[in-house]
């Protein structure tokens, strides 16, 4: 298939600059993968949709404010890092703003020097890799002097950096927020699980890899970026008992989905893991575990539509984004969702 495939049109004013308040306020387009036929909810009600016996996964990551400011030691210009990696302890592959003032040996200094930085080498794709020195814990200096890395076509400000998080993140190590589980709150979750919903969690890092635009027209041309996940003893155990019992498993987030369909042996059973993932699905790939897929509205000619092809079909989802858009659904990071399943009783049912 072609890149310009996946092309629709999209309306400035529809991209989400700010977050909806409470967070399950939002919309959901319900999309019936076999039929194609569409209704829509508030996100709160999602769990009506939802089946006893079914599996919730969803990512735990937390993001790093990992968008720092500083200056170069010595001759003070200022300098953007954003850490995008760690390598090894303290040793990170950052993207570098201007770029041409991080040469190698080079020190930079942030926080009024509570965090500094050598410059070791250039990769091959023009960031760098950086080492920290600083006193007590690196994290905790992140917190507090970082700023969240936002995509780029959110200009507003983020006044609550929570916003930028879901309410279950946990692992540090994300360069951006696996966006579908924004909407969830605890006491949702809570209802959920009341109703005879399993939860589950994996982590995946989300890399900003997520955001890099497909550039070759053909797409079996594109090489996905490489992100590192990890399924617990307890998670496994509950994918092969749900997968048994007959439930469905349901991931949150495409890095929910990305996990699951690299991790699943060929049995179709898991175990605890840990590993890093380039699986690039698009329409035509078979799934191997997913039933069904809770995602937010993604960028034109992304690999996150090609993915939201795959599972609901690529005239469905086409049709889907169109609806969105002439329904004035709220699209990416901050924007509203789109729960993807067999959803028979839209079946014969009004589209959005």
């Amino acid at each position: 298939m072609k890149k310009s495939d996946f092309w629709f049109d999209l309306p400035e004013e529809l991209i989400a600059q700010t977050p909806i308040e409470p967070r399950d306020a939002s919309r959901v387009m319900l999309l019936d993968k076999t039929t194609g036929n569409a209704g829509e909810c508030v996100f709160r009600d999602i769990v009506d949709r939802l089946n006893p016996g079914d599996l919730l996964v969803l990512n735990n990551s937390r993001v790093l404010p990992a968008r720092i400011f500083g200056h170069r030691e010595g001759t003070g210009g200022h300098m953007e890092f954003l850490l995008l990696k760690q390598v090894e302890q303290d040793v990170w592959e950052v993207m570098v703003k201007p770029g041409k003032k991080a040469r190698e040996g080079l020190t930079f200094s942030f926080g009024d020097g509570r965090l500094r930085a050598e410059i070791l080498s250039s990769t091959e794709g023009g960031n760098r890799l950086v080492r920290f020195l600083y006193q007590g814990n690196f994290y905790a200096i992140l917190e507090e002097i970082g700023n969240m890395p936002l995509p780029h076509y959110i200009t507003a400000e983020l006044k609550d950096k929570e916003r930028y998080q879901t309410v279950y993140s946990k692992d540090l190590g994300s360069a951006a927020a696996p966006t579908a589980g924004l909407h969830f709150t605890k006491e949702l979750l809570q209802h959920i699980q009341e109703k005879g919903i399993g939860i589950a969690y994996v982590t995946l890092h989300v890399g900003l890899g997520t955001f890099r635009p497909v550039k070759t027209e053909d797409i079996l041309d594109h090489k996905m970026h490489s992100e590192h996940y990890y399924i617990s003893q307890e998670t496994a155990e509950k994918l092969n008992h749900t997968r048994e019992a007959g439930g469905r498993i349901i991931a949150v987030g495409t890095t929910s989905c990305r996990t699951l369909e690299s991790a699943v042996m060929e049995d179709g059973r898991f175990q605890e893991c840990s590993s890093d993932t380039n699986i690039f699905i698009y329409p035509g790939y078979r799934f191997k575990v997913l039933d069904g897929l809770i995602t937010n509205f993604h960028l034109p000619e992304s690999t996150l539509i090609m993915l939201v092809s795959a599972l609901a079909g690529y005239e469905h989802t086409m049709a889907a984004y169109r609806e969105a858009v002439e329904k004035q659904f709220r699209f990416y990071s901050f924007g509203d969702a789109m729960f993807i399943a067999d959803l028979p009783e839209l079946n014969g049912g009004e589209h959005v």
